[in-house]
């Protein structure tokens, strides 16, 4: 054999090419022994060796026996029972979704059915020994007597018809055949046919196990002759703890927030978890970070997906639009993003129902924490609403040839349903109206006046005995709004209304540009129904002056103020010192007791107080 120039040869060919080479050149070479050339062929050779084969998670940690098999206790049990009574049925079938060990259930059950033991004495057991001839064949794929076929490549009657004819024939050398059908519910309905009277009635050297994943596509008459087994989705707690076994026995580094998220995106599936896990710590070259795991799958950021949901239902719809802009720049498909807001809102509405959900190794802090604040905040019926919005948004964007631009819709529409009343609430107000005329109504109009738009002051009616508590100031007024469900109505007097005065029963504000006109009369209605009929709402002309700054601009200025103060502490100088690049992003307040405070601002997340009140960062 010659060496051909570009193609790669291995050194048994090598040494066949010199021993049928019949050049005295050739011979010359060998007899006087290696020369220089071949000394540099051989560490060519060395050098081109082809590395170890690497076998991919899935199928390195895939069970071998029901002790390895998780997620599977009812199915486990019942078979310890009959193995252990001897009330081994003929057929078995398997169902599931994709993952959950059907076809390695197969194999266990046709090891435990074959399994000599190591001193080769041994019967029919439920823990397979693994080192019997049996057990090694049958976990090579390799034996005789077990023989798979896959159903969706072999469908027709003939298939089936080899089987047949090799059932009446006793095993070669062990001590029962068994025939694996993988994905059975593939099978013609002919082939199916042909089955039923061999499956019914099989010669007792013979057992039968089917796996499929569509369970309803299989016959009745098939069904009714097997034993059924449904295999169920692995719980996300479950993946956790077997993902960060296999990740220490891999010398991995992977953060715990990072298996949650591998553990939730395999829905169930261990094939699926091992496989992400696989391909996590290649991406992370043996340290899986939260953030490379996102990366890899698209995710979007369980901080910023919270803060999405949290400005959505407060009705800010420019937040929102720009929070989703964000996200999909950063990598985060819209499809995606809609999903996450829908599995939030489910989070959001299991804490409300059972707060005990929160606990658990699969639930990250950031979900634990920010959850539990949100949920406190929230409603039933408002979480309700969300969700049938986010399930047609869903819908749209799966749909739509934009999927951003669908996104965008889905997100803004629930922005303007964060303001109307819930149907508990509908109800009430449709009784009260039904109950009669109320005087709330009265002198809401609004009217233009020196060029300034104005709501006039109606004549003043008698302030109640006993009503509902009034507003000390005009940012427990604007939290009222919040209270009340009127998000938008809210988020209008946070952000563009200046305070000009405020005194018990009269408002009196200016409007920035951004402000609709109809928001004095819209604030006014509210008032009157809310806190009773004396209230007024003017709107300032250019004589009562600008009034003072926005609360949004004034919570800037505070939260820029503390944060400036946070830099001049000396713990956190230290900090940044130590850590070139670091910076100070977000400042919480601290109560006396040394505790981290609740946000009190409206526009910052958190504060630093420094000073008497707490001089923590």
């Amino acid at each position: 054999m010659r060496r051909r120039p570009g193609v790669r040869h291995l050194p048994g060919e090598i040494m066949n090419e010199r021993r049928d080479d019949p050049s005295p050149s050739s011979a010359a070479a060998s007899a006087s022994g290696p020369t220089e050339a071949d000394a540099e062929l051989s560490g060519l050779l060395d050098a081109e060796a082809p590395t170890v084969f690497y076998r991919v998670l899935a199928r390195k940690y895939r069970p071998r026996t029901f002790a390895d098999l998780i997620g599977q206790e009812a199915m486990v049990r019942t078979l310890t029972n009959a193995f252990a009574a001897g009330r081994i049925a003929h057929a078995f079938i398997l169902t599931g979704v994709r993952g959950v060990g059907k076809t390695s259930t197969a194999r266990i059950i046709a090891k435990g059915l074959n399994c000599t033991g190591p001193e080769g004495t041994g019967g029919p057991t439920i823990a397979p020994c693994g080192v019997c001839d049996n057990c090694r064949a049958i976990a090579e794929d390799r034996h005789v007597d077990v023989i798979e076929m896959d159903a969706a490549s072999r469908t027709g009657v003939d298939d089936i018809r080899e089987i047949l004819d090799g059932v009446r024939y006793r095993p070669i050398v062990a001590r029962t055949k068994v025939y694996i059908i993988d994905e059975v519910h593939m099978l013609s309905k002919h082939a199916f046919n042909a089955l039923l009277k061999t499956l019914e009635e099989p010669p007792e050297h013979v057992k039968f196990v089917f796996a499929t994943t569509e369970i309803r596509k299989v016959p009745v008459t098939v069904l009714s002759r097997c034993q059924r087994f449904d295999l169920r989705r692995v719980a996300a707690e479950t993946l956790v703890e077997h993902l960060a076994g296999v990740a220490k026995a891999e010398g991995a580094q992977v953060a715990p927030e990072a298996l949650a998220l591998i553990a939730r995106a395999a829905d169930g599936s261990v094939r699926d978890a091992q496989s992400l896990l696989d391909q996590a710590i290649a991406h992370g070259a043996g340290a899986v970070e939260a953030a490379a795991v996102r990366d890899m799958l698209g995710l979007a950021d369980a901080a910023q997906v919270f803060d999405l949901m949290d400005v959505t239902l407060r009705g800010d719809a420019k937040a929102a639009l720009d929070l989703l802009g964000e996200l999909y720049a950063a990598g985060a498909d819209p499809l995606t993003v809609i999903q996450d807001l829908l599995d939030l809102t489910h989070w959001l509405t299991r804490l409300i129902v059972a707060p005990e959900a929160a606990v658990g190794p699969a639930t990250s802090e950031v979900e634990r924490e920010r959850g539990r604040e949100m949920a406190g905040k929230l409603s039933l019926p408002i979480l309700g609403r969300a969700w049938q919005m986010l399930m047609k948004g869903l819908g749209e964007v799966q749909a739509s040839p934009a999927p951003l631009a669908a996104a965008e819709m889905a997100v803004v529409r629930l922005c303007y349903a964060a303001e109307l009343p819930t149907p508990g609430e509908l109800v009430k107000r449709l009784q009260a109206d039904a109950a009669g005329p109320t005087p709330s109504d009265g002198g809401g109009s609004v009217a233009v006046a020196g060029g300034a738009r104005a709501v006039p002051e109606a004549a003043p009616q008698a302030v109640p005995d006993r009503g509902p508590p009034q507003p000390t100031d005009f940012r427990a007024l604007v939290e009222l709004f919040a209270g009340r469900g009127d998000l938008t109505l809210r988020n209008h007097l946070y952000h563009n209304v200046h305070l000009v005065s405020l005194e018990p029963g009269r408002l009196k504000i200016r409007l920035t540009p951004e402000a609709p006109s109809g928001l004095p009369g819209e604030v006014l209605k509210r008032l009157r129904r809310w806190l009773g009929p004396h209230w007024n709402v003017l709107v300032a002309t250019d004589a009562d002056g600008d009034g003072e700054p926005t609360l949004a601009a004034e919570d800037r200025t505070a939260e820029e103020a503390r944060r400036s103060g946070a830099l001049q502490h000396p713990i956190v100088k230290a900090v940044l010192d130590a850590f070139p690049g670091a910076e100070v992003t977000r400042v919480r307040p601290l109560d006396r007791a040394g505790a981290v405070g609740e946000e009190t601002t409206g526009g910052g997340e958190a504060a630093h107080e420094s000073g008497e009140e707490g001089g923590g960062a």
